[in-house]
């Protein structure tokens, strides 16, 4: 659900979502943890596992998504975020038309059938393609504006949803899933709108020491960029 947040900011001076007058957040929750550059052998396993979630390898993407719902049934985490029977729409990846495994798509399929929603939505799609962030340098990652200029909102398939949470595989700083929410809050203003993304980048800690490390955070606006915390 987008809020406010930050009120130092104003996105009055970004025109491209100029029809938000005020700083904005969206709520997220992950599972799992990810250390690019770690060391230790919990670090180089969080590879392993972002590797395997990022090709939706068929035997091992199951078994993270199924996670989620152990976690929320035993530990009750997640609750505000799967409650409701929501409608989960899967962020596209970075090219229009990808033929290579779309793991977000995956993981919603996944995370519907182990019952924590009512029902996917192929809801955004991109216009055209923008740089996937694992393989560009930090400097020269996707945008905010660039990832939101890029989606549009694909025809509804049934009656507007009151409550979206967008799925995708891992979250870094949040730019996807902020500009993700910006686009599809202004087709569905009234939709409750949350993200959820099975791994989140740790990208300054230089060892883990463990893999499954559920949270609840945010994502929001501040100094021109999107910010995650955690």
């Amino acid at each position: 659900m987008i809020s406010a947040c930050d009120p130092v900011t104003s996105l009055s001076y970004t025109p491209w979502f100029s029809e938000h007058r005020r700083p904005l957040s969206v709520a997220f929750a992950s599972c799992f943890v990810y250390s690019p550059r770690g060391t230790g052998l919990v670090s180089q396993g969080s590879r392993l596992v972002c590797e395997r979630i990022k090709h939706s390898d068929p035997v091992w993407l199951p078994r993270y998504a199924a996670a989620v719902p152990e976690l929320a049934a035993r530990h009750g985490y997640f609750h505000g975020v799967f409650a409701g029977a929501p409608v989960l729409v899967p962020i596209p990846g970075s090219e229009p038309a990808d033929t290579a495994p779309w793991a977000a798509a995956h993981l919603a399929l996944a995370l519907r059938e182990f019952g924590l929603a009512r029902a996917t939505w192929i809801a955004l799609q991109r216009r055209f393609a923008v740089r996937k962030s694992s393989q560009a340098p930090a400097g020269m990652r996707p945008t905010v504006q660039e990832h939101y200029q890029s989606f549009r909102v694909g025809k509804r398939p049934f009656e507007t949803p009151e409550k979206i949470i967008l799925i995708d595989d891992v979250i870094t700083k949040g730019r996807t899933l902020f500009a993700a929410t910006i686009r599809l809050q202004a087709a569905l203003p009234h939709a409750e709108i949350r993200g959820f993304a099975l791994i989140r980048t740790l990208g300054h800690l230089q060892r883990l020491d463990r893999l499954l490390a559920p949270c609840e955070g945010v994502v929001y606006w501040a100094g021109g960029d999107a910010r995650r915390e955690p």
